[in-house]
């Protein structure tokens, strides 16, 4: 890189040539999904249960869901998962477009620009994510349905005898996609695949602005602190799961909130009238160890895809600004 050239800190859409750059970014959230969709399943399972009447933790659900329904189980609904990779990519495109937007109209800061940007991104992305999100989850649960009816001695869980779906799988040509969105339809109708959206809102949203936020500023700060010949992807790689760690803590509860109103088909009040009665204080931590694991490997892997995809995409009148 010629160090004459003044080097160009955050690579814009209009920089990048968007027939790799979309394509590569599918293909990377693809194996970023592949990757950890057990941590996705286990933090849900942890979420749902009981305080710990199944599982004690991250890795206890991980032994007990690979012993009990073998790999398999650790990837339930994992396909119906993927088709969330077009909402992602609505969610990257609004972020980077919203970028630009402020950076021209607005007297914004950097790190103002990425909350906005990040918030607006995750209202687009859920849109579009929140009736996957559902049909997903009641998935991921199934196989913990099964091992519940095929032992009396498993423990009760409430939530589980909302969409009793086990039972009706064998009975449909598509299997367990097709019962689940019979079942939530015939249970609330259409509005039954947004069961939760705005409480998702306010988890997500919030989520991905503070993510960026963080992002923006750990990097600038990092960025600063080392010296120049640092690696600029090394600085970003670590910047990302610092970022997840710090928006994850401050979001947990809301995300619990989340995953038990669209399980269990309650109102926000009951909602949180019965996780209180079930957990007390231990509603701030209640899968954030999972959550935390999922939200560090997940913001590590992106970013490495994220700025890499856009350095490989970048158009070459500006290859020689831009540092690795």
């Amino acid at each position: 890189m010629n160090f004459e050239v003044e080097e160009i800190q955050v690579i814009e859409l209009s920089m990048m040539d968007k027939r790799k750059y979309f394509p590569l970014s599918f293909v990377s959230g693809l194996y970023i999904r592949s990757l950890l969709y057990p941590l996705s399943l286990i933090k849900t399972r942890l979420q749902i249960q009981k305080g710990t009447s199944l599982y004690s933790g991250t890795f206890d659900a991980f032994v007990k869901i690979a012993q009990s329904e073998g790999v398999g189980g650790l990837y339930r609904g994992f396909w119906v998962s993927c088709l969330q990779l077009v909402p992602s990519l609505a969610y990257i495109s609004t972020y980077e477009s919203m970028r630009v937007y402020l950076k021209t109209n607005t007297a914004c800061s950097s790190k103002l620009r990425a909350f906005f940007a990040g918030g607006t991104a995750s209202i687009v992305g859920q849109t579009l994510t929140v009736p996957l999100d559902i049909v997903n989850q009641h998935l991921m649960l199934l196989g913990q349905r099964a091992n519940r009816n095929r032992s009396a001695k498993s423990p009760d869980l409430a939530s589980l005898q909302k969409l009793n779906i086990s039972d009706k799988v064998k009975h449909e040509r598509f299997g367990a996609v097709s019962a689940v969105i019979r079942e939530v339809h015939r249970k609330n109708g259409l509005r039954g695949f947004y069961k939760g959206y705005f409480v998702s809102l306010t988890v997500f949203a919030p989520n991905s602005a503070l993510w960026w936020y963080f992002y923006d500023t750990y990097s600038g700060f990092i960025a600063a602190t080392v010296p120049s010949w640092v690696p600029r992807l090394m600085v970003q790689v670590v910047s990302g799961p610092l970022s997840g760690i710090s928006a994850a803590v401050i979001t947990n509860p809301l995300d619990l909130i989340r995953a038990r109103m669209q399980v269990d088909g309650t109102s926000l009040r009951d909602t949180v009238r019965i996780l209180w009665q079930e957990e007390g204080m231990w509603i701030l931590t209640k899968g954030l160890s999972a959550r935390l694991v999922q939200s560090v490997m997940f913001s590590f892997f992106i970013i490495l895809g994220y700025e890499s995809i856009k350095r490989w995409s970048l158009l070459d009148e500006y290859k020689d600004q831009v540092r690795w």
